[in-house]
């Protein structure tokens, strides 16, 4: 009985937490405020009926009086015509109808008062409607603005579920970043300190192998450079070109100096 006690106020708990969760307060406020308007315009279509009810009457009541009239103008007439029983079933008709008037006055004084008393519920209920409604919208004003300031200080603080997914996607990023770089770096020395080779180097070629290559580099170029100079040495001197033979034109300018 006690697990069973216990897995039930858990299910409540739970309930309840999802519900909370789920639920909108300004959701909740504009349903109340539209079943007090549903209240408001029933007790005023009650008003609506008791005052229909209460014309009716006063219609009714009219009718009433007037025949009543009617009757006792009859009843004069027929007694001054010495029609005596027809005078007294007039007047018997008319006590009838006045008593049916009485009756239709009370009628109508309690439709009247029934008709104040949900006039003046209307205008009670009207007035608390309004003050709901001013009410309802300054707390959906207030939350919504709550709501927002959540929302930008979870964005700027990195506590809402998007922000904490690119903190994480930027934090793993530095985390490769960081570790190419000690990598790239341990390679380095590694490949200076000889423990691995360049695969860009040819295969079997060492930082000595590529001095002693730089050595005997040099050493050819210096004696193709002597080589070049023992040939240039042995070549025989180019033959002397003859002389020009003076023109008539530059005899006698050497005539005339």
């Amino acid at each position: 009985m006690g697990l069973a006690r216990r897995i039930a106020d858990l299910f409540r708990v739970k309930a309840h937490k999802a519900l909370d969760q789920a639920e909108d307060p300004r959701e909740v406020l504009d349903y109340s405020y539209s079943k007090q308007l549903e209240l408001l315009n029933k007790v005023r279509r009650g008003v609506a009926d008791v005052a229909t009810s209460r014309k009716r009457v006063e219609l009714q009541l009219s009718q009433l009086q007037a025949s009543a009239g009617k009757l006792e103008g009859q009843a004069q007439q027929a007694l001054s015509a010495g029609r005596e029983e027809i005078a007294r079933e007039a007047l018997s008709r008319r006590a009838a109808a006045l008593s049916q008037a009485d009756s239709l006055e009370e009628q109508h004084a309690s439709l009247r008062a029934e008709e104040d008393r949900l006039t003046l519920a209307s205008q009670r209920l009207q007035a608390k409607v309004e003050a709901f409604r001013t009410r309802k919208e300054t707390i959906k004003a207030t939350y919504t603005a709550a709501e927002a300031q959540t929302r930008i200080s979870e964005s700027v603080t990195g506590i809402s579920e998007e922000m904490g997914d690119v903190g994480l996607a930027v934090q793993r990023a530095e985390d490769k970043t960081a570790h190419l770089q000690a990598r790239a770096g341990a390679l380095d020395e590694l490949i200076a300190s000889g423990a691995l080779e360049d695969a860009t180097l040819p295969a079997g070629r060492d930082d000595l192998q590529v001095q002693l290559d730089g050595l005997t580099s040099g050493r050819d170029v210096d004696e193709e450079l002597a080589r070049l100079r023992r040939q240039l040495d042995a070549r025989p001197a180019p033959p002397a070109l003859p002389a020009e033979p003076a023109t008539d034109e530059r005899r006698g300018q050497e005539g005339a100096s």
